[in-house]
């Protein structure tokens, strides 16, 4: 005589599958809303490729992506909540973290994707312009949240530049001004000002391009910021985002003009040609550095980490020192071999 009827064993076997796990993919997915730093250009696709290639989802995380119009505004948005995750200079983040120590849902970095930064000055061959010495006396230009602006003095003190006049504009003035003479250098992002005073019909070898991190100014760049409440209620997910996204970044390196290709996807009326070289440039500038194969992608070492918040602080005149261990934690990152995207580069 059998021990369970056939009624009792179907019932069993129902009840058995109502009590086992669920597959990630039908568990509910969690929603990420996240801002970038700037505009959908080429250094966009570092985060469309793996929302594109579905990485995301298959981490369990349904993430939207929105253009920025500043790392100030990021940080600002990430720690109102209107953001969860952004994309930011560290320097506006140890900024506001300085300048709001009572501030609710202050936001942490987690992980470095821009390992040295990509500010930059950029002057005119004509001018006469050669090295940071030469920038003495001179008129510079730039808006005035600008991070290689609010960042000069740690430029000018390491090369000891004196006498600086700075005139301020909105973005879109910034390298029309320094070719039709009313600056005689301007400070912004490489990758971004370089191609844009080409756009103005200037050649690439007429520019004078002196980067900050060439010049003694060691300061990280953007990392991937959180804001406080979403990483205490999620922290599995922002591990979760980490590893998709670090899986779509060795894919942008290994083939950069699939990259662009995703952000013309997104934003139809880009340049393919242009984002491909700002995209080639933003990576070797800040990426694909030697800083970044020593540190390890993605890291952020203390000692330069504290360095970098004390330069800060002065620099900016923050209300408070700035505490580096209130602006970054490194524990929500992949594993190291994870994260080795120097072998995706192609040789």
């Amino acid at each position: 005589m059998p021990l369970y009827s056939p009624a009792r064993r179907r019932l069993l076997a129902a009840l058995a599958v109502v009590a086992a796990p669920w597959p990630a993919a039908q568990a509910q997915e969690t929603n990420v809303k996240f801002q970038l730093d700037w505009r959908f250009e080429g250094p966009a696709a570092l985060f469309l490729v793996p929302a594109a290639k579905g990485y995301f989802k298959a981490e369990g995380l349904n993430v939207t992506i929105d253009a920025g119009n500043g790392s100030g505004g990021t940080v600002t948005r990430v720690a109102s909540g209107t953001y969860d995750m952004g994309f930011a200079d560290l320097a506006a983040l140890m900024e506001f973290v300085a300048n709001n120590p009572a501030a609710p849902n202050k936001p942490v970095a987690v992980m470095m994707v821009y390992n040295n930064t990509p500010a930059a000055v950029l002057a005119l061959k004509k001018s006469g312009i050669k090295a940071p010495k030469d920038l003495d006396g001179k008129k510079l230009g730039a808006p005035v949240f600008d991070a290689g602006r609010k960042s000069w003095p740690i430029f000018a003190k390491a090369n000891n530049v004196a006498n600086v006049t700075w005139t301020s504009m909105d973005p879109p003035l910034r390298e029309t001004m320094l070719v039709r003479g009313d600056v005689d250098a301007i400070t912004g992002f490489s990758f971004t000002s370089l191609l844009n005073l080409e756009a103005r019909g200037v050649k690439t070898e007429d520019v004078v391009v002196l980067p900050y991190p060439q010049y003694g100014v060691k300061l990280y760049g953007n990392a991937i910021i959180v804001g406080e409440e979403f990483l205490k209620k999620n922290p599995d997910a922002v591990k979760r985002f980490l590893k998709a996204f670090t899986k779509g970044m060795k894919d942008v390196i290994a083939d950069p003009k699939a990259g662009i290709a995703t952000v013309k996807a997104r934003d139809g009326i880009i340049n393919e040609a242009l984002e491909l070289r700002r995209l080639n440039l933003a990576l070797d500038a800040t990426v694909l550095t030697p800083d970044a194969k020593a540190e390890g992608f993605g890291n952020a070492l203390g000692p330069r980490l504290s360095l970098m918040a004390s330069q800060v602080s002065d620099a900016f005149g923050t209300k408070e020192r700035i505490n580096p261990n209130a602006v970054w934690n490194g524990s929500f990152l992949p594993p190291e071999a994870e994260r080795n995207i120097f072998a995706a580069a192609k040789k």
